[in-house]
């Protein structure tokens, strides 16, 4: 079993992710899908084993533009999302997740917390942390084998 804490969109709030400190240290993953990349900084410092940032469309350095990660037999995509316009849709999100043979794929960009499946892959949107969204909130994701479980939870 290996759980992921999932963030995205912070645009340069940090102050949400020292209320969620324990969460972060107990992870196996953390994964910042960017908007702001350089918010991950000290992400980087603290845990470098374990964290990983794409760039979103506000970040011009640092950041990976998307990557994949094999979690416990699961493939997961990450990205921004804005490459595949995801506010008008998941459908080339889904289609650049099947082609990378993931069933699994992480997106921000939209500022809302999303979870739903599309032609076999979960999709999972953390939300923002931000006032660009009137709810705080980040994804913890369980993924035991087979089976992956997320939860969006609220920071308040």
């Amino acid at each position: 079993m290996k759980t992921l804490v999932v963030l995205s969109d912070t645009h340069r709030n940090t102050a949400p992710l020292d209320k969620i400190a324990a969460v972060l240290a107990e992870c196996d993953y953390i994964i910042h899908l960017g908007d702001m990349a350089s918010d991950a900084k000290e992400l980087m410092r603290a845990y470098p084993e374990k964290t990983y940032v794409v760039a979103g469309n506000n970040d011009f350095f640092g950041g990976q533009s998307e990557f994949v990660l094999d979690v416990e037999g699961r493939r997961v995509f990450a990205c921004h999302g804005h490459r595949y316009g995801v506010k008008s849709g998941t459908q080339k999100l889904v289609q650049a997740a099947k082609e990378r043979l993931c069933d699994i794929a992480l997106f921000g960009h939209t500022h809302e917390a999303f979870v739903g499946e599309e032609e076999g892959v979960l999709l999972i949107n953390p939300g923002c942390m931000t006032r660009f969204s009137p709810k705080h909130t980040y994804c913890y994701l369980v993924i035991n084998g087979p089976k992956a479980v997320p939860t969006i939870v609220e920071i308040r």
